[in-house]
């Protein structure tokens, strides 16, 4: 077992080589090869040695091998059948590994069984692109207590997340996001630094949930703003009195909430939707 980094050419390379195991596209897999980059997602995502660390698609152990020496306790979640054993042999420190899809687990069920009491969650992950949202919004929807998620993403995914009102990447997902959590932005990441090299660029950012909003249908508020920002170009009266199927009422709901009919959706505030919101239910 070396303790040379994993995430270098080098090494990324010696362990393809030595267990001929080369990146599956259909897992959307793409290696770092910067291993100060994977160090810094590591200090960002474990604040306390004592913490439940959660890996979702650890790879061939770039990040993990960093989350290791900085926690007690990680559990990877791997969805290639392929990669467990590598991760055993080429990982030092206290590592479990469960073969199994994401997006197929129970995650309260997980938490539940693995956490002590008092003990704080985090997860840490360089998401494959194509199911980053999917697998945010599966974690965002846990009801065991997740203290924060750090994750490599799509730096176009990203923007969307950090986005507030008025800016054009503002949408459905930057309220969702911020009902559940504070976001923000630790780092951009070039994809000059993984292998194969992917075509866009990432950023890693960082969820810390806050706890801060309680409305009591959360998935008629969920479809309520995705619904909203239906179409972008048209007003959030038109969105939502298509949604409503009635436009009469939803004029007086918007009027009732001093919300002018020309205005769209990405220039309503997450406070402004709680209040259409409590008009509404």
């Amino acid at each position: 077992m070396s303790m040379q980094p994993i995430a270098t050419i080098k090494r990324t390379k010696e362990i393809q080589e030595r267990y001929q195991i080369f990146t599956k596209k259909s897992y959307g897999q793409n290696f770092i090869i910067e291993p100060k980059i994977v160090e810094k997602i590591a200090m960002a995502a474990i604040e306390d040695p004592s913490e439940l660390v959660f890996e979702i698609g650890p790879g061939i152990g770039a990040l993990t091998q960093f989350l290791c020496q900085r926690a007690d306790c990680v559990i990877a979640l791997e969805i290639d059948e392929r990669l467990p054993e590598i991760l055993k042999k080429e990982i030092d420190g206290n590592l479990e590994i469960i073969l199994q899809d994401v997006l197929s687990i129970d995650i309260d069920e997980l938490i539940a069984s693995k956490r002590k009491d008092h003990q704080k969650v985090v997860f840490a992950s360089n998401l494959p692109y194509y199911i980053t949202t999917p697998i945010l919004f599966k974690l965002f929807e846990a009801k065991e207590p997740i203290e924060r998620i750090t994750v490599m993403m799509q730096k176009e995914v990203g923007a969307r997340f950090l986005a507030t009102n008025c800016e054009s990447e503002y949408n459905a997902l930057s309220v969702i996001t911020q009902y559940r959590c504070d976001v923000k932005k630790i780092m951009d990441v070039s994809r000059h630094v993984f292998w194969p090299k992917p075509n866009v660029d990432s950023m890693v950012v960082q969820f810390t949930f806050h706890h801060k909003y309680h409305v009591e249908n959360e998935d008629f508020f969920f479809e309520m703003v995705k619904a909203c920002f239906q179409q972008r170009r048209k007003t959030i009266y038109n969105n939502l009195g298509q949604w409503l199927k009635d436009k009469k009422k939803a004029e007086e709901v918007l009027s009732k909430v001093s919300i002018p009919l020309n205005t769209r959706a990405q220039q309503l505030s997450l406070e402004d939707f709680i209040l259409l919101y409590e008009v509404l239910a």
